[in-house]
């Protein structure tokens, strides 16, 4: 579909995001475009788009995909707008439906399997001690006692108390990942998801990144990388941040995802979702006859 529309306007490079229109030669296009192009995918009822000079058609099967313009993490250069790059999310993984009941129950599931259940109290059998009756049974006229472990006494045993168990519940894979759908989609209509290329960070000096954050006002921010680990700049430089964590996107959950106020995603990172939380889609198969 973000092919379509690169011819529309003349651009033929990038798979994944495409600059809209170079603002040295047409510095007023841009925003008309983008205009117009958001009016189509919210009002238009077919398959088919139409902008400026050409077609923009529909992809995901009919479905309105998603634009989010690019950031960078990075000081662009002189000249260079970031925010003039569109990326296409897959509308089946950012633009789900809202459930706030799958929210919960997932919230809850991982809540569960936190709880360390390690809380322990000793029966009246485990505390130490004689089993010897304290005074007879009769004739002193005091109550009825047996050993010093009785839970009556103090420094005996508990009587009913917690012992050590497992809290984790159960919640099914699909409702689990239904449940990330839904909550990266609440981000993207919240407009508080941003999507980068890349996570790297040319140096480890934690006041620099700080500068940086300060200028995006990216405070309180969790960024998700689709690599396998954080880049080691980013890693070292946000450790000492108290309000800016790093994580990969195999480890990010529903609870996160819902408890910081902003996401930031590299590009591999939207790829890694896309395959996982994405619909699986065949192409028609073609027939020789």
């Amino acid at each position: 579909m973000l092919a379509a529309f690169r011819r529309a306007v003349g651009q033929t490079t990038c798979r994944r995001f495409s600059t809209v229109v170079s603002a040295a030669s047409e510095p007023a296009l841009t925003g008309q475009l983008l205009t117009q192009v958001n009016q189509d995918l919210t009002s238009a009822p077919t398959s088919s788009l139409s902008v400026p000079g050409g077609e923009l058609l529909l992809s995901h099967g009919g479905v309105r995909p998603v634009y989010l313009e690019m950031s960078s993490l990075i000081r662009p250069e002189e000249g260079v707008n970031p925010a003039e790059e569109l990326v296409e999310l897959d509308p089946d993984v950012f633009s789900h439906p809202i459930r706030r009941d799958i929210l919960h129950l997932c919230v809850v599931h991982y809540l569960d399997c936190q709880r360390q259940g390690s809380a322990n109290t000793k029966t009246r059998g485990e505390v130490r001690g004689s089993g010897r009756k304290i005074r007879p049974q009769k004739g002193s006229g005091r109550a009825r006692l047996g050993d010093g472990q009785s839970p009556m006494l103090r420094g005996g045993g508990v009587a009913f108390g917690p012992k050590p168990r497992d809290f984790a519940t159960k919640l099914n894979r699909k409702v689990i990942e239904m449940g990330m759908r839904v909550a990266l989609s609440a981000r993207v209509k919240e407009q508080s998801l941003g999507v980068v290329r890349s996570l790297e960070w040319p140096g480890f000096k934690t006041r620099e990144l700080q500068e940086r954050i300060e200028e995006l006002g990216w405070w309180r921010t969790l960024f998700v990388t689709g690599l396998d680990q954080v880049p080691n700049g980013l890693s070292r430089a946000a450790n000492n941040l108290p309000m800016v964590d790093t994580v990969t996107a195999s480890e990010l959950d529903v609870y996160h995802t819902l408890k910081w106020p902003r996401l930031v995603l590299d590009l591999s990172a939207v790829e890694w979702f896309e395959r996982s939380l994405g619909k699986p889609r065949t192409t028609p198969r073609e027939y020789r006859l």
